[in-house]
């Protein structure tokens, strides 16, 4: 391990329940991530959820719109991360990576996920191709994924 930083809250310095682990090659890595993803965390009723992340997650994507994800509905609570990015990678080989939403209090899946793609056509196929597929005990419900507004917009209101 070449260094670990936990996310905290800004206010109450507590944690955030997530944080990023930074390792001196891929394969120590990859050997970290295979061996305790879905592990449960010592003194705990949680499994570690891992995933690989990036430096880049405080840059600006290249160009605005540029992000090919749809929004995956409907997933049954067993789906995690991998078993998401199967269902489609095993369809379309231009899938990035998959992620299911997890509630931060329950650490539950909240039954719904986004998956990623590097090609224009391939996300547009699974929008339409992959709706009413099962991914594990349930058909998915498939959309256009909204991108997020940008952190530093928010509408202003007046009060008067």
């Amino acid at each position: 391990v070449f260094s670990v930083k936990v996310i905290r809250n800004k206010q109450t310095g507590q944690s955030e329940g997530y944080g990023f682990i930074e390792f001196y090659s891929r394969a120590a890595a990859e050997k970290v991530l295979q061996t305790f993803n879905g592990t449960l965390m010592p003194n705990t009723e949680q499994p570690f959820r891992l995933n690989w992340a990036t430096f880049s997650a405080g840059e600006k994507r290249s160009e605005s719109g540029s992000d090919l994800s749809i929004f995956v509905g409907d997933l049954a609570a067993d789906v995690t991360d991998a078993i998401l990015q199967e269902t489609f990678s095993s369809r379309f080989s231009s899938v990035k990576g998959a992620k299911v939403v997890i509630d931060s209090n329950t650490g539950r899946s909240k039954g719904y996920g986004f998956v990623r793609f590097n090609d224009e056509n391939e996300r547009s196929s699974a929008i339409t191709e992959m709706n009413g597929v099962y991914c594990s005990s349930r058909p998915m419900r498939i959309g256009v994924a909204t991108p997020k507004k940008s952190p530093g917009y928010q509408q202003q209101y007046s009060s008067q």
